[in-house]
């Protein structure tokens, strides 16, 4: 079964089952640099682990500023990690930020902003946005069902 979620709009995070099987050059550019950075949610348990798993999978600068705000000025940024394209993998994706609804609702909206952001084509060379994509992965489809119920509701938010 192959995912059609990298042809779908940029505004969602994509979350598969590990069953699922994703075709990285519809996502991302059949040449140039890239990065990919995978995370295990089973040790962003809370957002200072959050921080910190993110922070060391994107080399984040030591100016950091170990919060909500800072993860997103810091996702918008990466020019210290200049590629074609980029994507974050999360494995265990149920479980990541599991001590707080709130902080994984907040994360959910950070993430989408970026995704959101580096699709943009406005002040881009070329005027073509840049891939970046967020692939959260789980176990089971019903708990891909769950989570994609939650970034829905996080993304409603946002507008």
């Amino acid at each position: 079964m192959t995912d059609d979620w990298w042809h779908r709009s940029a505004d969602q995070l994509a979350v598969c089952s590990r069953s699922a099987v994703v075709e990285l050059t519809a996502v991302l550019p059949a040449t140039g640099r890239f990065v990919v950075a995978r995370l295990d949610a089973t040790r962003m348990s809370d957002a200072d682990h959050a921080f910190y798993e993110f922070s060391d999978a994107l080399l984040f600068p030591s100016y950091f500023g170990w919060n909500w705000a800072a993860l997103s000025e810091c996702l918008r940024d990466l020019k210290w990690l200049p590629a074609d394209g980029y994507l974050i993998v999360v494995d265990n994706a149920p479980r990541l930020l599991s001590s707080g609804a709130g902080d994984r609702h907040t994360l959910f909206q950070i993430l989408s902003q970026t995704v959101h952001y580096w699709a943009s084509p406005l002040g881009r060379p070329n005027g073509k946005g840049v891939p970046f994509k967020v692939l959260l992965l789980c176990d089971l489809d019903e708990e891909a069902a769950l989570l994609r119920q939650e970034i829905a509701s996080a993304a409603h938010t946002l507008r």
